[in-house]
């Protein structure tokens, strides 16, 4: 038992050396925090999920873009969003938003729902 302890504590302290400065993994839990105080929701609901009214009925849950680039709409939008600056919206809150998206659950199709499929 103490082999394996000194084992895993070696393996931590190469990996602090090897990628030092490396963020930790992004929370989808904290994302979705930032994401109703930084005010998204208003324009692209709870869930991501776009409005025709105030997102032109973009769906951002589960999108397509990298994160980079997610970042840097966010940064520079074009449209009527606003920008959100790293002094408004921290790197760290935007890479939880990014993850807080990602893991909204994908729509079912339209022919596994019995009333829009006519099952």
């Amino acid at each position: 038992m103490q082999f394996v302890r000194v084992h895993l504590q070696l393996a931590a302290v190469a990996v602090s050396l090897v990628a030092p400065g490396t963020a930790l993994a992004a929370s989808a839990e904290n994302g979705k925090t930032a994401y109703v105080k930084n005010g998204c929701w208003q324009c692209h609901g709870y869930e991501g999920q776009g409005s025709v009214t105030t997102s032109a009925g973009r769906v951002i849950a589960g999108t397509p873009l990298p994160a980079d680039a997610f970042s840097a709409y966010v940064r520079r939008p074009s449209g009527a969003m606003p920008p959100f600056s790293a002094a408004i919206l921290p790197d760290a809150d935007l890479a939880d938003i990014y993850a807080y998206l990602e893991a909204r659950p994908k729509p079912k199709s339209s022919k596994d729902i019995p009333l829009l499929s006519g099952q």
